[in-house]
């Protein structure tokens, strides 16, 4: 095994100019992250220098098997923290041979929002809390939970320290470090509610970078999960019952919410998130009804409301922004499955661009 490790750590600058890049992409499901390996012959910084690439959609639920090439176009750019040197993740999405998006390729339809001049005027700044549960491998039950069983009741662990009440913590860490590592804006982490589930934060990001670098993290904790053998959870209510569900708390500003009056035009976008209710919560998620009950932290899924400090609101304003008069407000609705492309553009398209 140490063998093992050394070839995978091998540092191959010495040897060789070639680099290897991850091609990443979103599966079928919308949630089914996929990847694969190529080489290249030396660094590369500017995704349009990067080579298209192709894969088998019939095998991702993305194509039929009698035409099922699709074209993957590079977007993004990360440092690979396993491979580390010069490698790389390239995060993609998917295009017909014809150079149509298909179907699941959110971010075609994002970048399109995120470049109209109204919203590049605005400069919309991110900050995502993302939650997820790390499950035990073969029975599919949280971490530090006893198998069939339960551990007591909500309370300890909510940023908690200790054997018997923080469980994935070196999990937790090394994706923390390997975020940094590949330039992923993550700008902090902590244990939640529910024992075996946690958060790390993504933020600010501006525009389409929020949705790149919330599917890069995800895609950095899947690989973590993997090596650690235990099963990454996007689920918004792993655990029915008495237990708190896993969000992705979606913080959002424009210019003109950051600066002076800003705070009458962050009601205003409030008022306009309100009239499209049911549109962003058939968006925010799939089961997200499990998890927007109006207890445990959250409003009913079916009735609109904001306050300030007030964590039972779809929409939450901090207590900093009534007093400053501008700032930001947290949209508390998409659930921990969400897709930060569809999220994020929806943001901006409801606030600054539609016309009610």
């Amino acid at each position: 095994m140490s063998l093992l490790n050394d070839l995978i750590n091998l540092d191959l600058t010495d040897s060789t100019e070639k680099i290897i890049a991850e091609y990443i992409w979103i599966g079928g499901s919308g949630m089914d992250l996929r990847s694969k390996a190529r080489t290249l012959p030396g660094p590369v910084s500017d995704p349009s220098k990067l080579p298209k690439w192709n894969y088998d959609g019939s095998s991702t639920n993305q194509a039929p098997g009698d035409d099922s090439e699709v074209i993957l176009y590079p977007q993004a750019i990360f440092k690979d923290p396993f491979r580390r040197g010069n490698n790389i993740l390239v995060m993609c999405d998917a295009y017909t041979p014809a150079g149509e998006p298909i179907p699941t390729n959110k971010r075609f339809n994002a970048a399109k929002i995120f470049s109209h001049p109204d919203v590049v005027a605005e400069e919309p700044w991110y900050g995502i809390e993302q939650e997820y549960t790390l499950l035990q491998k073969d029975t599919k039950w949280p971490v530090g939970w006893p198998v069939g069983g339960f551990p007591g009741p909500q309370g300890p662990y909510y940023c908690g320290v200790g054997a018997d009440k923080s469980f994935g913590r070196d999990i937790v860490d090394s994706h923390y470090k390997a975020c940094l590592y590949a330039g992923v804006n993550i700008s902090g982490i902590n244990g939640e509610v529910m024992p075996g589930q946690w958060e790390f934060q993504v933020g600010p990001s501006v525009g389409i970078a929020a949705g790149d670098q919330i599917w890069i993290a995800r895609y950095i904790l899947e690989r973590i999960t993997e090596i650690a053998g235990v099963v990454l959870s996007f689920d918004p209510k792993p655990i029915p019952g008495d237990w708190n569900g896993a969000g992705a708390h979606t913080n959002y500003s424009t210019k003109s919410m950051r600066n002076d009056g800003g705070f009458d035009i962050i009601k205003k976008a409030i008022e306009k998130l309100g009239l499209r209710h049911k549109e962003h919560i058939s968006a925010y998620g799939e089961g997200n009804e499990r998890r927007l009950t109006g207890r445990h932290e959250t409003a009913d899924i079916n009735t609109f409301s904001w306050g300030v400090a007030n964590r039972g609101a779809s929409i939450r304003v901090g207590r900093d922004t009534e007093k400053d008069g501008k700032g930001y407000f947290e949209d508390r609705r998409p659930a921990s499955n969400m897709d930060p492309y569809v999220v994020t553009s929806m943001i901006a398209e409801t606030t600054i661009i539609w016309k009610p």
